[in-house]
Protein backbone atom coordinates (compact mmCIF):
# COMPACT_ATOMS: atom_id res chain seq x y z
CA UNK A 1 0.00 0.00 0.00
CA UNK A 2 1.43 3.26 -0.96
CA UNK A 3 2.29 5.55 2.21
CA UNK A 4 2.03 8.55 -0.21
CA UNK A 5 -1.80 7.90 -1.13
CA UNK A 6 -2.82 6.88 1.84
CA UNK A 7 -1.48 10.01 3.66
CA UNK A 8 -3.76 11.91 1.43
CA UNK A 9 -6.79 10.49 3.01
CA UNK A 10 -7.72 7.66 0.66
CA UNK A 11 -8.38 4.29 1.36
CA UNK A 12 -6.73 1.57 -0.63
CA UNK A 13 -8.10 0.04 -3.49
CA UNK A 14 -7.27 -3.79 -3.20
CA UNK A 15 -7.70 -6.70 -0.59
CA UNK A 16 -4.43 -6.52 1.82
CA UNK A 17 -2.43 -9.76 0.43
CA UNK A 18 -2.56 -11.35 4.06
CA UNK A 19 -5.96 -11.40 3.59
CA UNK A 20 -5.79 -13.06 -0.10
CA UNK A 21 -3.13 -15.91 0.59
CA UNK A 22 -5.70 -16.53 3.77
CA UNK A 23 -2.97 -16.02 6.37
CA UNK A 24 -4.34 -13.08 8.58
CA UNK A 25 -5.20 -14.25 12.14
CA UNK A 26 -7.32 -11.28 12.54
CA UNK A 27 -8.64 -9.41 9.49
CA UNK A 28 -10.91 -5.92 10.31
CA UNK A 29 -12.79 -4.50 7.69
CA UNK A 30 -14.73 -1.30 7.23
CA UNK A 31 -14.55 -0.79 11.15
CA UNK A 32 -15.89 2.51 12.31
CA UNK A 33 -16.54 4.51 15.81
CA UNK A 34 -19.10 7.29 16.29
CA UNK A 35 -20.12 8.81 19.73
CA UNK A 36 -22.99 10.85 18.65
CA UNK A 37 -21.96 13.20 15.66
CA UNK A 38 -18.49 12.85 16.58
CA UNK A 39 -16.70 9.86 14.17
CA UNK A 40 -13.24 8.56 16.05
CA UNK A 41 -12.76 5.55 13.35
CA UNK A 42 -13.19 5.96 9.82
CA UNK A 43 -13.67 2.69 7.81
CA UNK A 44 -10.42 0.88 8.92
CA UNK A 45 -8.96 -2.44 7.12
CA UNK A 46 -6.39 -3.95 8.83
CA UNK A 47 -4.75 -7.32 9.15
CA UNK A 48 -2.84 -8.70 11.94
CA UNK A 49 -0.95 -11.90 11.15
CA UNK A 50 -0.23 -15.09 13.17
CA UNK A 51 3.32 -14.53 15.32
CA UNK A 52 3.54 -10.67 14.22
CA UNK A 53 4.38 -7.47 15.71
CA UNK A 54 1.91 -4.88 14.58
CA UNK A 55 2.78 -1.06 15.53
CA UNK A 56 -0.03 1.02 16.06
CA UNK A 57 1.18 4.46 15.35
CA UNK A 58 -0.33 7.89 16.20
CA UNK A 59 -1.20 11.63 17.81
CA UNK A 60 -3.55 11.25 20.67
CA UNK A 61 -7.09 10.93 19.42
CA UNK A 62 -5.59 9.74 16.18
CA UNK A 63 -7.98 6.14 17.10
CA UNK A 64 -5.24 4.06 18.30
CA UNK A 65 -6.37 2.99 21.71
CA UNK A 66 -10.86 3.23 20.34
CA UNK A 67 -9.43 0.39 17.81
CA UNK A 68 -7.81 -1.59 20.52
CA UNK A 69 -10.82 -1.75 22.67
CA UNK A 70 -12.91 -2.81 19.93
CA UNK A 71 -10.36 -5.80 18.57
CA UNK A 72 -10.73 -6.38 22.77
CA UNK A 73 -14.21 -6.65 23.41
CA UNK A 74 -14.54 -3.08 25.59
CA UNK A 75 -15.98 -0.86 23.13
CA UNK A 76 -18.57 -2.10 20.19
CA UNK A 77 -18.05 -0.67 17.00
CA UNK A 78 -20.41 1.47 14.73
CA UNK A 79 -19.91 -0.21 11.49
CA UNK A 80 -17.75 -3.20 9.94
CA UNK A 81 -16.83 -6.51 10.64
CA UNK A 82 -13.77 -8.99 12.00
CA UNK A 83 -12.74 -12.31 11.51
CA UNK A 84 -10.46 -14.10 14.26
CA UNK A 85 -8.56 -17.60 12.94
CA UNK A 86 -11.35 -17.88 9.97
CA UNK A 87 -14.59 -17.13 12.00
CA UNK A 88 -16.13 -14.36 12.52
CA UNK A 89 -15.86 -12.18 15.64
CA UNK A 90 -17.45 -9.28 16.83
CA UNK A 91 -17.03 -9.87 21.17
CA UNK A 92 -19.69 -8.57 23.17
CA UNK A 93 -17.06 -8.23 26.20
CA UNK A 94 -13.17 -8.51 27.11
CA UNK A 95 -13.97 -11.86 28.98
CA UNK A 96 -15.60 -12.92 25.71
CA UNK A 97 -12.51 -11.72 23.50
CA UNK A 98 -10.65 -13.11 26.65
CA UNK A 99 -12.02 -16.86 25.66
CA UNK A 100 -11.71 -16.48 22.08
CA UNK A 101 -7.84 -16.04 22.61
CA UNK A 102 -7.52 -12.25 22.45
CA UNK A 103 -5.98 -9.51 25.90
CA UNK A 104 -5.42 -6.32 26.24
CA UNK A 105 -2.83 -4.93 28.57
CA UNK A 106 -4.43 -1.01 29.34
CA UNK A 107 -2.62 2.22 28.89
CA UNK A 108 -4.34 3.38 32.83
CA UNK A 109 -3.26 0.78 35.21
CA UNK A 110 -6.31 -0.94 36.20
CA UNK A 111 -4.73 -2.80 39.64
CA UNK A 112 -6.39 -3.33 42.70
CA UNK A 113 -4.11 -1.54 45.55
CA UNK A 114 -5.10 -3.48 48.44
CA UNK A 115 -5.10 -7.13 46.66
CA UNK A 116 -1.24 -8.70 46.38
CA UNK A 117 0.33 -9.16 43.28
CA UNK A 118 -1.17 -12.70 42.87
CA UNK A 119 -4.56 -11.36 43.30
CA UNK A 120 -4.16 -9.09 40.76
CA UNK A 121 -2.91 -11.00 38.39
CA UNK A 122 -5.52 -13.79 38.32
CA UNK A 123 -7.90 -11.85 39.33
CA UNK A 124 -11.49 -12.84 37.79
CA UNK A 125 -10.00 -16.43 37.40
CA UNK A 126 -8.25 -17.90 40.65
CA UNK A 127 -7.05 -21.36 40.45
CA UNK A 128 -9.39 -23.65 42.40
CA UNK A 129 -8.75 -26.68 44.47
CA UNK A 130 -11.12 -28.50 46.42
CA UNK A 131 -13.49 -25.47 46.21
CA UNK A 132 -10.96 -23.17 47.81
CA UNK A 133 -8.69 -20.97 46.21
CA UNK A 134 -5.40 -22.79 45.93
CA UNK A 135 -3.11 -19.92 47.00
CA UNK A 136 0.09 -21.96 46.38
CA UNK A 137 -0.23 -22.52 43.10
CA UNK A 138 -1.66 -19.07 42.62
CA UNK A 139 1.39 -17.94 44.13
CA UNK A 140 3.84 -20.08 42.28
CA UNK A 141 2.17 -19.32 38.59
CA UNK A 142 2.77 -15.32 39.63
CA UNK A 143 6.01 -15.44 40.46
CA UNK A 144 7.11 -17.77 37.53
CA UNK A 145 5.72 -14.47 35.46
CA UNK A 146 7.29 -12.21 37.74
CA UNK A 147 11.01 -13.78 37.57
CA UNK A 148 10.66 -13.57 33.19
CA UNK A 149 9.94 -9.79 33.92
CA UNK A 150 13.27 -9.38 36.46
CA UNK A 151 10.61 -8.67 39.32
CA UNK A 152 12.30 -8.75 42.22
CA UNK A 153 9.02 -9.35 44.76
CA UNK A 154 7.19 -11.72 46.02
CA UNK A 155 3.46 -12.30 44.44
CA UNK A 156 2.45 -12.17 48.37
CA UNK A 157 3.34 -8.12 48.39
CA UNK A 158 0.31 -5.66 48.18
CA UNK A 159 0.00 -3.52 44.69
CA UNK A 160 0.07 -0.62 46.70
CA UNK A 161 3.40 -0.74 48.19
CA UNK A 162 5.24 -0.84 44.73
CA UNK A 163 6.54 2.19 42.64
CA UNK A 164 4.79 3.02 38.55
CA UNK A 165 7.18 0.88 37.37
CA UNK A 166 6.79 -2.30 39.51
CA UNK A 167 3.17 -2.03 39.03
CA UNK A 168 3.37 -2.02 35.26
CA UNK A 169 5.14 -5.22 35.23
CA UNK A 170 2.42 -6.28 37.37
CA UNK A 171 0.29 -5.84 34.43
CA UNK A 172 2.06 -7.71 31.93
CA UNK A 173 2.22 -10.58 33.77
CA UNK A 174 -1.46 -11.03 33.76
CA UNK A 175 -1.04 -10.83 30.21
CA UNK A 176 1.38 -13.34 30.39
CA UNK A 177 -0.81 -15.68 31.68
CA UNK A 178 -3.01 -15.68 29.84
CA UNK A 179 -2.39 -17.76 27.55
CA UNK A 180 -4.03 -15.18 24.87
CA UNK A 181 -3.09 -15.86 20.76
CA UNK A 182 -3.14 -11.87 20.52
CA UNK A 183 -1.99 -9.35 23.27
CA UNK A 184 -2.33 -5.73 22.34
CA UNK A 185 -0.04 -3.64 24.43
CA UNK A 186 -1.16 -0.37 25.19
CA UNK A 187 2.05 1.96 25.82
CA UNK A 188 3.66 -0.75 28.04
CA UNK A 189 6.71 0.73 28.69
CA UNK A 190 5.56 4.18 29.52
CA UNK A 191 6.87 3.52 33.28
CA UNK A 192 9.67 1.25 32.51
CA UNK A 193 13.37 1.91 32.08
CA UNK A 194 15.62 0.09 29.68
CA UNK A 195 16.58 -2.90 31.95
CA UNK A 196 12.42 -3.45 32.50
CA UNK A 197 11.78 -2.46 28.17
CA UNK A 198 14.27 -5.43 27.56
CA UNK A 199 13.02 -8.32 29.86
CA UNK A 200 9.61 -7.15 28.29
CA UNK A 201 11.05 -7.33 24.81
CA UNK A 202 12.23 -10.97 25.06
CA UNK A 203 9.08 -11.71 26.08
CA UNK A 204 6.84 -10.56 23.08
CA UNK A 205 10.49 -12.09 20.84
CA UNK A 206 9.45 -15.40 23.11
CA UNK A 207 5.40 -15.40 22.35
CA UNK A 208 6.27 -14.53 18.36
CA UNK A 209 8.30 -17.36 18.13
CA UNK A 210 4.88 -19.24 19.70
CA UNK A 211 2.86 -18.03 16.64
CA UNK A 212 1.47 -15.46 18.92
CA UNK A 213 0.03 -12.59 17.53
CA UNK A 214 0.75 -8.90 19.60
CA UNK A 215 -0.70 -5.11 18.71
CA UNK A 216 1.58 -2.76 20.17
CA UNK A 217 1.27 0.68 20.68
CA UNK A 218 3.72 3.31 21.98
CA UNK A 219 4.90 7.13 21.36
CA UNK A 220 8.42 5.85 21.58
CA UNK A 221 9.58 5.27 18.34
CA UNK A 222 12.94 3.64 18.84
CA UNK A 223 10.69 0.97 20.07
CA UNK A 224 8.70 0.34 17.43
CA UNK A 225 11.65 -0.34 15.55
CA UNK A 226 13.45 -2.81 18.14
CA UNK A 227 9.94 -5.08 18.53
CA UNK A 228 7.77 -4.11 15.44
CA UNK A 229 7.53 -6.28 12.52
CA UNK A 230 4.89 -3.44 10.47
CA UNK A 231 3.54 -0.04 11.22
CA UNK A 232 0.09 0.79 10.99
CA UNK A 233 -0.24 5.09 11.19
CA UNK A 234 -3.70 6.79 11.91
CA UNK A 235 -4.37 9.80 11.83
CA UNK A 236 -8.02 10.96 13.15
CA UNK A 237 -9.39 8.06 13.04
CA UNK A 238 -8.00 7.38 9.47
CA UNK A 239 -5.22 4.58 8.48
CA UNK A 240 -3.08 6.24 6.37
CA UNK A 241 -0.03 4.18 5.99
CA UNK A 242 0.55 0.55 6.62
CA UNK A 243 4.76 0.19 6.43
CA UNK A 244 5.48 -3.80 5.86
CA UNK A 245 8.95 -3.00 7.48
CA UNK A 246 9.98 -1.38 11.25
CA UNK A 247 12.71 -0.05 9.06
CA UNK A 248 10.97 3.28 8.36
CA UNK A 249 12.62 6.67 8.63
CA UNK A 250 11.54 8.26 11.96
CA UNK A 251 10.81 11.50 10.19
CA UNK A 252 8.30 9.96 7.68
CA UNK A 253 6.51 8.40 10.41
CA UNK A 254 6.35 11.31 12.36
CA UNK A 255 5.24 13.38 9.19
CA UNK A 256 1.93 10.68 8.94
CA UNK A 257 1.56 11.40 12.23
CA UNK A 258 1.09 14.71 12.56
CA UNK A 259 -0.08 15.28 8.50
CA UNK A 260 2.60 17.86 8.11
CA UNK A 261 6.50 18.66 7.96
CA UNK A 262 8.45 18.19 11.08
CA UNK A 263 11.83 19.64 10.75
CA UNK A 264 13.67 18.66 13.81
CA UNK A 265 12.08 16.80 17.51
CA UNK A 266 14.14 18.74 19.60
CA UNK A 267 15.03 22.28 19.18
CA UNK A 268 18.25 24.33 19.86
CA UNK A 269 19.95 24.64 23.15
CA UNK A 270 21.22 28.36 23.76
CA UNK A 271 24.45 28.49 26.28
CA UNK A 272 23.48 28.52 29.78
CA UNK A 273 24.64 30.96 31.93
CA UNK A 274 27.69 31.55 34.45
CA UNK A 275 25.05 32.10 37.33
CA UNK A 276 24.51 28.97 39.87
CA UNK A 277 21.06 28.87 40.57
CA UNK A 278 20.88 25.43 42.22
CA UNK A 279 23.65 23.74 44.16
CA UNK A 280 23.42 20.28 45.81
CA UNK A 281 26.35 18.43 48.36
CA UNK A 282 26.70 15.08 50.09
CA UNK A 283 22.46 14.60 49.53
CA UNK A 284 21.18 11.07 51.17
CA UNK A 285 18.01 10.73 51.20
CA UNK A 286 16.01 9.10 54.82
CA UNK A 287 15.08 5.76 53.00
CA UNK A 288 18.30 4.85 51.21
CA UNK A 289 17.10 5.21 47.85
CA UNK A 290 20.02 7.23 46.88
CA UNK A 291 23.43 8.60 49.00
CA UNK A 292 26.28 11.63 48.48
CA UNK A 293 24.33 13.08 45.43
CA UNK A 294 26.11 16.42 44.56
CA UNK A 295 25.45 18.54 41.47
CA UNK A 296 24.86 22.18 40.70
CA UNK A 297 22.86 23.67 37.82
CA UNK A 298 23.43 26.89 35.74
CA UNK A 299 20.50 29.72 35.41
CA UNK A 300 19.48 28.47 31.38
CA UNK A 301 20.60 24.91 31.43
CA UNK A 302 19.23 22.26 31.65
CA UNK A 303 20.88 18.89 33.21
CA UNK A 304 18.97 15.61 32.38
CA UNK A 305 18.85 12.97 34.78
CA UNK A 306 19.32 9.17 33.73
CA UNK A 307 19.38 5.78 34.85
CA UNK A 308 17.43 2.40 34.91
CA UNK A 309 14.39 1.84 37.29
CA UNK A 310 15.58 1.75 41.00
CA UNK A 311 18.41 3.97 40.31
CA UNK A 312 17.16 6.67 42.83
CA UNK A 313 16.19 9.55 39.92
CA UNK A 314 12.13 10.47 41.26
CA UNK A 315 13.37 9.98 44.84
CA UNK A 316 15.95 12.61 44.46
CA UNK A 317 14.27 14.92 42.65
CA UNK A 318 11.29 14.20 45.28
CA UNK A 319 13.67 15.02 47.83
CA UNK A 320 14.59 18.46 46.44
CA UNK A 321 11.31 19.97 46.51
CA UNK A 322 10.66 18.65 50.00
CA UNK A 323 8.29 15.54 49.27
CA UNK A 324 10.80 13.16 50.76
CA UNK A 325 12.99 13.13 53.71
CA UNK A 326 16.57 13.50 54.33
CA UNK A 327 19.14 12.47 56.11
CA UNK A 328 21.46 14.48 55.53
CA UNK A 329 23.36 16.99 52.72
CA UNK A 330 22.56 20.07 51.56
CA UNK A 331 20.16 21.91 48.78
CA UNK A 332 21.41 25.72 47.99
CA UNK A 333 19.20 28.19 45.74
CA UNK A 334 21.10 31.00 44.49
CA UNK A 335 23.28 30.85 47.49
CA UNK A 336 20.77 30.59 49.77
CA UNK A 337 20.72 27.06 52.13
CA UNK A 338 16.83 25.66 51.79
CA UNK A 339 15.23 23.71 54.67
CA UNK A 340 13.18 21.54 52.55
CA UNK A 341 10.73 19.65 55.31
CA UNK A 342 7.41 20.25 53.45
CA UNK A 343 7.25 20.89 49.83
CA UNK A 344 5.64 24.28 50.40
CA UNK A 345 8.94 25.42 51.31
CA UNK A 346 10.97 24.62 48.28
CA UNK A 347 7.58 26.23 46.18
CA UNK A 348 7.55 29.44 48.21
CA UNK A 349 11.72 29.50 47.55
CA UNK A 350 11.03 29.15 43.76
CA UNK A 351 11.13 25.13 42.95
CA UNK A 352 8.31 23.63 41.74
CA UNK A 353 8.26 19.98 40.07
CA UNK A 354 6.21 18.19 37.39
CA UNK A 355 6.16 14.92 38.95
CA UNK A 356 5.88 11.35 37.06
CA UNK A 357 2.76 10.10 37.47
CA UNK A 358 0.62 12.95 36.62
CA UNK A 359 -3.27 11.22 37.39
CA UNK A 360 -2.41 10.56 41.00
CA UNK A 361 0.33 13.08 41.85
CA UNK A 362 -0.28 16.15 38.95
CA UNK A 363 -4.14 16.63 38.88
CA UNK A 364 -6.89 16.68 40.28
CA UNK A 365 -8.91 14.88 37.23
CA UNK A 366 -12.40 15.44 38.55
CA UNK A 367 -12.19 19.20 38.56
CA UNK A 368 -11.79 22.15 35.75
CA UNK A 369 -9.06 22.81 34.59
CA UNK A 370 -9.51 26.51 35.49
CA UNK A 371 -9.50 24.87 39.29
CA UNK A 372 -6.46 22.61 38.49
CA UNK A 373 -4.35 25.57 37.79
CA UNK A 374 -6.02 27.59 40.60
CA UNK A 375 -4.76 24.84 43.28
CA UNK A 376 -1.26 25.99 44.32
CA UNK A 377 -1.35 29.13 42.95
CA UNK A 378 -4.13 31.45 45.32
CA UNK A 379 -1.50 33.76 46.44
CA UNK A 380 -1.31 34.84 43.18
CA UNK A 381 -4.40 35.83 42.57
CA UNK A 382 -5.53 37.74 46.22
CA UNK A 383 -2.75 37.85 49.27
CA UNK A 384 -5.86 38.78 51.32
CA UNK A 385 -7.19 35.29 51.18
CA UNK A 386 -9.99 35.99 49.08
CA UNK A 387 -10.13 34.24 45.94
CA UNK A 388 -11.99 35.89 42.63
CA UNK A 389 -13.62 33.84 40.38
CA UNK A 390 -12.88 36.16 37.83
CA UNK A 391 -9.00 36.34 38.48
CA UNK A 392 -9.22 32.56 38.65
CA UNK A 393 -10.42 32.21 34.74
CA UNK A 394 -7.97 35.16 33.61
CA UNK A 395 -4.94 32.98 35.41
CA UNK A 396 -5.86 29.78 33.75
CA UNK A 397 -6.43 31.24 30.00
CA UNK A 398 -3.27 33.07 30.33
CA UNK A 399 -1.91 29.46 31.65
CA UNK A 400 -3.91 27.67 28.71
CA UNK A 401 -2.48 29.87 25.83
CA UNK A 402 1.11 29.69 27.14
CA UNK A 403 1.22 26.20 27.00
CA UNK A 404 -1.48 25.85 24.02
CA UNK A 405 -3.61 23.45 25.78
CA UNK A 406 -6.33 21.97 23.75
CA UNK A 407 -9.41 22.81 26.49
CA UNK A 408 -11.17 24.78 28.04
CA UNK A 409 -11.07 26.47 31.41
CA UNK A 410 -14.52 25.05 32.52
CA UNK A 411 -13.37 21.32 30.56
CA UNK A 412 -12.38 18.61 32.79
CA UNK A 413 -9.10 17.53 33.15
CA UNK A 414 -10.25 13.61 33.41
CA UNK A 415 -11.16 14.51 29.98
CA UNK A 416 -8.23 15.46 28.54
CA UNK A 417 -5.41 13.79 26.33
CA UNK A 418 -2.71 12.78 28.35
CA UNK A 419 -0.39 15.70 26.46
CA UNK A 420 -3.13 18.38 27.08
CA UNK A 421 -3.30 16.90 30.81
CA UNK A 422 0.50 17.26 30.86
CA UNK A 423 0.29 20.59 29.83
CA UNK A 424 -1.76 21.84 32.29
CA UNK A 425 0.46 20.60 34.89
CA UNK A 426 3.44 22.69 33.33
CA UNK A 427 1.10 25.65 33.06
CA UNK A 428 0.37 25.85 36.68
CA UNK A 429 3.39 25.83 37.51
CA UNK A 430 4.69 28.32 34.68
CA UNK A 431 2.11 30.91 36.65
CA UNK A 432 5.05 31.42 39.51
CA UNK A 433 7.89 32.08 37.33
CA UNK A 434 9.83 29.68 39.16
CA UNK A 435 13.60 29.87 39.82
CA UNK A 436 13.81 25.98 39.34
CA UNK A 437 11.45 23.64 37.04
CA UNK A 438 11.57 19.86 37.48
CA UNK A 439 10.18 17.57 35.06
CA UNK A 440 10.05 14.10 36.04
CA UNK A 441 9.03 12.37 33.14
CA UNK A 442 7.49 14.89 30.90
CA UNK A 443 6.58 13.16 27.86
CA UNK A 444 5.43 9.78 29.56
CA UNK A 445 2.18 8.73 27.60
CA UNK A 446 2.35 11.79 25.32
CA UNK A 447 2.12 11.80 22.00
CA UNK A 448 4.71 12.88 19.23
CA UNK A 449 3.04 16.29 18.19
CA UNK A 450 2.22 17.41 22.07
CA UNK A 451 5.91 15.94 22.91
CA UNK A 452 7.46 18.34 20.18
CA UNK A 453 5.65 21.33 21.83
CA UNK A 454 6.48 20.34 25.39
CA UNK A 455 10.12 20.45 24.23
CA UNK A 456 10.04 23.60 22.40
CA UNK A 457 8.80 24.84 26.54
CA UNK A 458 11.41 23.08 28.40
CA UNK A 459 13.93 24.78 25.81
CA UNK A 460 12.10 28.35 26.22
CA UNK A 461 12.31 28.10 29.96
CA UNK A 462 15.90 27.66 29.91
CA UNK A 463 16.00 30.34 27.46
CA UNK A 464 14.67 32.87 29.91
CA UNK A 465 17.46 32.05 32.45
CA UNK A 466 15.27 29.25 34.30
CA UNK A 467 17.54 26.44 35.24
CA UNK A 468 15.71 23.33 34.30
CA UNK A 469 15.99 19.25 35.58
CA UNK A 470 14.59 16.57 33.41
CA UNK A 471 14.26 13.11 34.53
CA UNK A 472 14.02 10.44 32.06
CA UNK A 473 13.64 6.86 31.25
CA UNK A 474 13.81 7.80 27.25
CA UNK A 475 17.88 8.26 26.20
CA UNK A 476 16.72 10.23 23.12
CA UNK A 477 15.04 12.29 25.14
CA UNK A 478 17.39 12.72 27.89
CA UNK A 479 20.11 13.14 25.50
CA UNK A 480 18.18 15.61 23.01
CA UNK A 481 16.88 17.90 25.68
CA UNK A 482 20.33 18.61 27.74
CA UNK A 483 23.10 20.54 28.15
CA UNK A 484 24.64 17.81 30.45
CA UNK A 485 22.93 14.54 31.72
CA UNK A 486 23.99 12.80 35.41
CA UNK A 487 23.50 8.98 35.51
CA UNK A 488 22.53 7.72 38.90
CA UNK A 489 22.92 3.92 39.56
CA UNK A 490 22.24 2.40 42.73
CA UNK A 491 21.28 5.44 44.34
CA UNK A 492 24.64 6.94 43.42
CA UNK A 493 25.90 9.56 41.33
CA UNK A 494 28.16 7.53 38.22
CA UNK A 495 29.21 10.61 36.38
CA UNK A 496 28.08 13.85 34.94
CA UNK A 497 28.75 14.03 30.97
CA UNK A 498 28.55 17.27 29.21
CA UNK A 499 26.48 17.11 25.92
CA UNK A 500 29.26 16.11 23.59
CA UNK A 501 30.07 12.78 25.30
CA UNK A 502 26.22 11.99 26.29
CA UNK A 503 25.92 8.72 24.01
CA UNK A 504 23.86 5.92 24.55
CA UNK A 505 26.71 3.61 25.50
CA UNK A 506 28.42 6.22 27.74
CA UNK A 507 25.22 6.89 29.65
CA UNK A 508 24.15 2.95 29.76
CA UNK A 509 27.81 1.99 31.01
CA UNK A 510 27.24 4.03 33.97
CA UNK A 511 23.69 3.27 34.19
CA UNK A 512 24.44 -0.54 34.83
CA UNK A 513 27.86 0.14 37.06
Amino acid sequence: MSAHAEAAGRRPATIPEATASGTAGLSLRAISKSYGPNLVLDGIDLDIRPGECLAFLGENGAGKSTLSSIIAGVVKPSGGTMRWMGEDYAPRSPSEALSRGIGLIHQEMRLLPELSIAENVFVGRLPMRGGKVDRAEMNRRAEVQLRRLGLAVPATAKVGSLKVAAQQQVEIAKALTLDARLIIFDEPTAALGGEETDRLFEQIHRLKAEGVSSIYISHRLEEIARIADRIAVLRDGRLVAVHETADTPVRQLVEEMVGRSVDRLFPELSAPQAREVLSVSNLTGAKGAFRDIGFSVQAGEILGIAGIIGAGRTELVRAIVGADPLEGGEVRLEGQVLALDRPRAALDAGIVLVPEDRKSQGLLLEQTIEENIAVGNFDLMDRRGWVWPSRTRALAQKAIGSMGVKGRPEQLAGRLSGGNQQKVVIAKWLARSPKLFIMDEPTRGVDVGARAQIYEAIVALARSGMAVIVVSSDLEEVIGLSHRVMVLSRGRNRGILDRSQATHVAIMERATT
